[in-house]
């Protein structure tokens, strides 16, 4: 064993020393090597600590939807503070978080009536899996343990979610995952779908798989299915036309529950609340995060339909329902933020506007299409990705290359995907700034080696 070494005072530690920090899904040493620090925000920009402007065309993490600190967020995050900084949801409840829940399910598709608050993506992934098995186990189903993801899906880093998820490096250094888990295969083929606008018209019939597997393992035993409207975090594949009705019509036929992951695609990052809107599809759970306080304050959730949520409400009255939860769940700071951005979105009409100016995204992300190394665009509602060619000595270089002169050359911020480049603003976006943007990406790709 090392032997112990006494560590730097507080009083003599450097202030800004960059080691201390173990940065979560970064390349730390290239980072440190020369960093891409943030100091603050406003609107659509980030700004440097020697204050340079960076265009923010990734919405942070695809959550800061209503733009940086909007003032009425901001305000009703510090009054908060000063009224009630912690109030525990376990036996006991604040005002804030009934009335976010009822906003939040008013806005959710019909019959969809209860949110169960978490903390983040993950949470919500692993929270929905949790009420899944345990619904069954009400209903007299408790054979009902499997799951049935799709490959390239993000679920979140959570075991549950990361073992429904489909993305390989997500996966491989930890080992085992949860067992009784099948995968659908991913829907996109580039072939087939190349420089689509919007849903691709090909791929609605690899819902069909599904038939596979439930033959495979049986109807009575899987539990649900999750899957993303559109998988985002692999870099944007929109669902096929028809897809999410033939997966819905799939479920039905074998009672197997249905959950949406709209972690990345609710509060209009597709032009509605949620993309089970858009769809017209209604699934049996809904999962949330990100957008729901535009990123201010760390919040998730889950949104549950009626039947499942009566399934637990019996027994005796004093006896908890469903031992699950957080001790930050329904936290007041977040439950603030998130009402002010609810009326934001309202106040803005930002979840129509985003609908409304999706053909001008469409336009301006397809300008990239024909530049050298550009080997596919997709996009729907605002959000757009582009596939570029891979070094055959080093894939994903091309992509770190691209964030990289994107921050320091140009001064815009985007996701990065491998060598795809992932491109979703805040839903505030101008039409000069659809323009500025694609413009900067462009100059980077021509810039690349």
């Amino acid at each position: 064993m090392a032997q112990a070494t006494q560590k730097t005072s507080a009083t003599t530690a450097v202030p800004n020393d960059l080691e201390a920090f173990f940065m979560p899904f970064t390349a730390n040493r290239a980072f440190k090597a020369r960093p891409r620090l943030i100091a603050r925000a406003k609107d659509m920009h980030y700004y440097t600590p020697e204050n340079r402007p960076v265009l923010d065309a990734a919405a942070g993490l695809w959550c800061t939807n209503a733009g940086h600190n909007r003032d009425p967020i901001v305000q009703a995050i510090q009054a908060q503070a000063a009224t009630l900084d912690f109030a525990p949801t376990f036996q006991f409840g604040h005002p804030r978080a009934f009335e976010l829940a009822s906003r939040i399910a008013a806005l959710a598709p019909e019959s969809l009536d209860h949110v169960f608050f978490c903390n983040s993506g993950s949470e919500a992934a692993d929270t929905a899996m949790k009420i899944a098995l345990a619904y069954w186990v009400a209903k007299g189903q408790g054979q009902r343990q499997r799951f049935v993801g799709r490959e390239r899906g993000y679920h979140g880093v959570g075991f549950g979610g990361m073992a429904v998820g489909g993305l390989g490096n997500n996966r491989k250094a930890f080992g085992a995952m949860l067992p009784g888990v099948d995968h659908l295969p991913h829907t996109y083929n580039r072939e087939q779908q190349a420089f689509s606008k919007g849903e691709p018209e090909w791929g609605a019939h690899l819902a069909d798989e599904l038939e596979r597997i439930v033959a495979l393992h049986g109807d009575t035993t899987i539990a649900a299915v999750i899957v993303e409207p559109m998988a985002g975090s692999t870099a944007v594949l929109p669902a096929p036309k028809g897809y999410l009705q033939r997966l819905r019509a799939i479920c039905d036929k074998y009672g197997i529950l249905l959950i949406f992951d709209e972690v990345i695609t609710g509060f209009g990052r597709l032009g509605h609340a949620f993309a089970a809107e858009r769809y017209g599809v209604v699934p049996d759970m809904i999962t949330f995060a990100k957008g729901v306080t535009s990123g201010a304050v760390p919040m998730g959730g889950v949104i549950v339909r009626d039947e499942i949520h009566d399934a637990f409400m019996h027994g005796p009255e004093h006896v908890i329902e469903f031992f699950h939860g957080y001790t930050y769940s329904a936290h007041p700071l977040a439950c603030a933020a998130g009402l002010a951005a609810l009326d934001l979105y309202r106040e803005e009409d930002l979840f129509a506007r985003a609908k409304k100016i999706e053909p001008t995204w469409y336009d301006a992300a397809m300008t990239l299409k024909g530049l050298p190394k550009v080997l596919d665009i997709r996009c729907v509602g605002i959000t757009a990705a582009v596939d570029l060619a891979s070094r055959p000595d080093a894939v994903g270089k091309r992509g770190y290359e691209a964030m990289e002169r994107g921050f320091h050359d140009e001064g815009i911020m985007f996701r990065i995907v491998g060598d795809s480049i992932a491109v979703t603003p805040p839903l505030i976006v101008s039409e000069s700034q659809m323009g500025e943007i694609f413009d900067k990406v462009g100059k980077v790709i021509k810039a690349l080696n």
